[in-house]
Order: structure tokens, then C-alpha cells, then sequence
């Protein structure tokens, strides 16, 4: 018998429907208003991005600012703690590691026809510990007999006894240490003649550069030296290396360096021995600097050895940014000697023309673009031609390491460079090839490459820059 079953499909309805419909539509019209607000969120942002990376970085700022007026400082230190402060606080960091390249002694190479060879042949150490300075030689290759230095007591010097404010011409850094060279004592300074008399600094015994008698006592005993200088503080010390023991018997290493370089060297752990040394340095302190720029107080013992060891036969400059790896002897073997030269010294590794160069230093900051114009305006109406090589061979220079013989030739060619950087700019290659061309009689200079410098030196490159003096 059949049963009539209600088959009807029962849907049940909760009584909550209209709240979770009403749920749905406010979650919809939530999500419609965070987008609007992202949207507007961007348009804010691509608006006003610049002032966002602009408030914090002048808060910021303002907060250093702040910071370091607030720090305390001393009014009870004696004039001498002041300026070690000072030397201090203008020291960058003091590095506590030596540089990567310090006491390398490989050589430098460079490929010459296709075979490698070095680029200074050296002696062998058995012939470089036989070597010794070459008896002197009477030569008849030098056009004169002397070379004669102006000073105060001289009569010939226009304008006798007068005071250093009156030697401080407009537009020259002329004082008592340089004298007041003319034009046509300049011209006459090129002209070789059988005595020459030139301006050659220490002009007036108080034109500066004092040095004491225990130092001039051990300078005028050298018969060769290897110098340097550090002046302001600048550069580090750095001991030479490579020497054989008959160049450490027969060599001066000398230093010179000023009050302010002794005191950064001490804070350095670099303190001279009561013996008046530093490992092999003789470090002779320097009062008295008689220029403001620095770079030029430091073209003193860099040109004018031949005044400070008066005894000295030869001499080696090697820059304050290097450090010296090879024998003395041995280099003087390699590069006058063998050579027979009466100087040497390496060419620009960058460019061949000194008007090329004048470019490059204005460029660089390195000189005043007027200073550059005077001088180049005054080497064009002198002729110096615009060719780029004189003898065969780069006559611009790259003046860090200059080896040379005291001769009254490389005494003068010195002299009148001294009072080019004096008269113009301090930037020394931009008048060596101007004094070289001047000077006829000069021939026999090797200006080696520069691959021969990279071997002499360990280059470092200057730590810190040098505290100018004050006028």
C-alpha cells in the first residue's frame, strides 16, 4: 500500500539573514573607502615626496648642530695644550695600520719589445756594497766657472737695505728670504755666462728658515742626502728601505719639518730621539717658515739642497707622499752615472705640454686661475714654443723624486726654478719645462719614465692636508 510522503525539500530560514546580508554590504562599502584612500594616499605621495626626505634630513641636522655646540670646551689649557687640541681636532682619522704598500721591495717592470725587464737595473747587492761617490772631476762641459747668490750685504741688489713690508710688492710673495728679483734680473739669470750671480733664497739672515747650529753642523758633514719635508702637519714619516750597508755609512737621510708636523707626529707616536733621529732620519725643525703657502716653504729643501749641504756632492728629493725603497748609491749608479747625466728626473705621466698642464691644474683646483694666466701670458711673450717635447724627450716633469749632481750647471738651473715658483704659482711643473728651455747650456738631464719613479718609490699619496700659516 502506498504511503503519501510529503517529499517536499525543506529550506530552512534563519532568522539572522538580514544581519549578515547588512554585514556584507558595510565590509563592501569599507573595502570601496580603504581604496579611495590608498588612491589618495599616492597622490599625496608622488606630490610631496621631496618634503618627506627634506623635514627629516634638516631635523636631523639641526640635531647635529645642536649637539656639537653643546660640547664642552676648556679655557684653562696653556697655549701649548691649545694647539695640540688644535692639531688634534684637524687631524683626520688617525690611522693605526700601516698602508697596504709600505715596505714593498719588488720591482716594477714593463714590457720593451716584447721581453719584461725592470725598470731601474739596480747593481747586484755584492757590486752595490763596492760602490763608492766618484772623485771629483774638474769638467769643461759647464758654460761658467761659479754660481754667486744675491743677499742683503750685496751692492748690486736694487733697493739696498729695506724693510720686509716694503719687499711685499702687490701680486708677489717677494720677502726677505727671496728678495725683490726684476724682471731683468730674471732675464739676466738665464744668460751663462763665466760668474753668475743670482737671487737664490736666504736673502736676509732674517728672512727665515732657521735652522739650529746643532743641525747645520750635522748637515755640513753630509756628502750625500736623501731629503724630504713635512710642513703643517701633513704627511707621515716614512723610514727608507732597500739601502745597502755602505749607503747607510755614507748617506744623510734628512727631514725637515716644522712645529706643527713635530706635534701631529706625536700624536702619532712619532717622537725625535734625543739624538735628534727617528729610526734613519735626521729630523732637522725648521722656525721661522717664510711663506703662508706651505707648498712653497716646501720647494725650500726641495730645490735648494745645494744650499742647506753646501758640502754635498749629491742629492736625492724623494716627496713626503713617498717612501724611498732603493739604494742611494745605487740609483746614482743607475740614473747619473751610468748615464752621464747631471740630473735626474721623471716625466709627466699624463700629458707632455705645460699649457696642457696649466688646463688640468685649474681644473683641478690646484692653483688660482689668474696666477695660471700670468704666468702663461709671460711664458708666451717670452716664445716658449707650444710644442710638446724639447731634446727629443718630455720636458714636463712630475718633480716627486729628483736626483741630482751639485754642479754649478744644476745649482742654478735650481735657483731660477726657486724663483719662477716664488714669482708665479707654486705648481712646480708648470715652470720646469719654461727654465730648461731658457737655460741652453742644459743638456744632459735624464728625464726618466715614470715606470723607473714607481720603482724608487712606494707611493702612499698625502694623509692629510697641510696647515697653511698665517699671514
Amino acid at each position: 500500500m502506498l504511503h503519501n510522503n510529503n517529499n517536499s525539500v525543506s529550506i530552512a530560514v534563519s532568522d539572522d539573514e538580514p544581519d549578515e546580508l547588512g554585514r556584507m554590504r558595510i565590509r563592501a562599502r569599507r573595502k570601496g573607502k580603504k581604496l579611495g584612500n590608498r588612491r589618495l594616499l599616492r597622490k599625496l605621495l608622488l606630490r610631496y615626496w621631496m618634503l618627506l626626505i627634506i623635514i627629516p634630513a634638516t631635523a636631523l641636522l639641526l640635531f647635529e648642530t645642536t649637539r656639537i655646540a653643546r660640547k664642552p670646551t676648556s679655557n684653562t689649557n696653556t697655549d701649548s695644550e691649545t694647539h695640540t687640541l688644535h692639531v688634534r681636532r684637524s687631524t683626520p682619522s688617525l690611522r693605526k695600520e700601516p698602508p697596504s704598500n709600505l715596505n714593498r721591495l719588488d720591482p716594477t717592470t714593463r714590457v720593451v719589445g716584447g721581453v719584461r725587464e725592470r725598470c731601474v737595473k739596480l747593481l747586484p747587492p755584492e757590486k752595490l756594497e763596492d760602490l763608492d761617490i766618484p772623485a771629483e772631476e774638474e769638467s769643461s762641459s759647464f758654460p761658467f766657472g761659479e754660481v754667486l747668490y744675491m743677499s742683503e750685504n750685496d751692492e748690486s741688489f736694487v733697493g739696498g737695505n729695506v724693510t720686509l713690508f716694503q719687499l711685499r710688492t702687490e701680486n708677489t710673495r717677494f720677502n726677505l728670504f727671496t728678495g725683490n728679483q726684476t724682471f731683468e734680473q730674471r732675464d739676466k739669470s738665464f744668460e751663462a755666462k763665466e760668474t753668475m750671480m743670482v737671487h737664490c733664497g736666504f736673502y736676509n739672515a732674517n728672512g727665515g728658515f732657521k735652522i739650529s747650529d746643532e743641525d747645520k753642523s750635522f748637515m755640513q758633514g753630509c756628502k750625500v742626502v736623501v731629503s724630504t719635508c713635512a710642513f703643517g702637519g701633513g704627511d707621515d714619516i716614512y723610514q727608507p728601505i732597500g739601502m745597502s750597508e755602505a749607503s747607510l755609512k755614507k748617506v744623510c737621510y734628512v727631514a725637515f719639518w716644522d712645529e706643527i708636523t713635530v706635534k701631529a707626529q706625536e700624536l702619532m707616536d712619532q717622537r725625535i730621539g734625543e739624538n735628534g733621529f727617528i729610526g734613519k732620519w735626521r729630523v732637522v725643525v725648521v722656525q721661522d717658515l717664510p711663506f703662508a703657502d706651505q707648498r712653497l716653504n716646501g720647494k725650500i729643501p726641495k730645490m735648494l739642497s745645494h744650499r742647506l749641504f753646501p758640502q754635498s756632492k749629491y742629492s736625492i728629493w724623494v716627496d713626503s707622499k713617498s717612501q724611498f725603497r732603493r739604494d742611494p748609491l745605487g740609483v746614482l749608479e743607475a740614473l747619473l752615472w751610468r748615464t752621464n747625466s747631471i740630473l735626474a728626473i721623471s716625466e709627466h705621466g699624463a700629458r707632455s705640454s705645460v699649457y696642457d698642464e696649466a688646463k688640468a691644474v685649474v681644473k683641478k683646483n690646484k692653483a688660482k686661475p689668474e696666477e695660471v694666466e700670468v704666468q702663461l701670458n709671460q711664458y708666451r711673450k717670452d716664445g716658449l714654443p707650444e710644442n710638446k717635447r724639447f731634446n727629443g724627450k718630455k720636458a714636463l716633469c712630475e718633480a716627486s723624486v729628483i736626483v741630482r749632481k751639485h754642479t754649478p750647471l744644476t745649482n742654478l738651473l735650481m735657483c731660477v726654478w726657486f724663483n719662477e715658483v716664488v714669482r708665479f704659482t707654486s705648481r712646480d711643473q708648470l715652470s720646469f719645462p719654461y727654465v730648461l728651455w731658457r737655460l741652453k747650456a742644459f743638456k744632459n738631464v735624464n728625464t726618466f719614465p715614470v715606470c723607473t719613479r714607481k720603482d724608487l718609490v712606494n707611493s702612499m699619496g698625502h694623509i692629510r692636508k697641510a696647515k697653511p700659516l698665517q699671514s
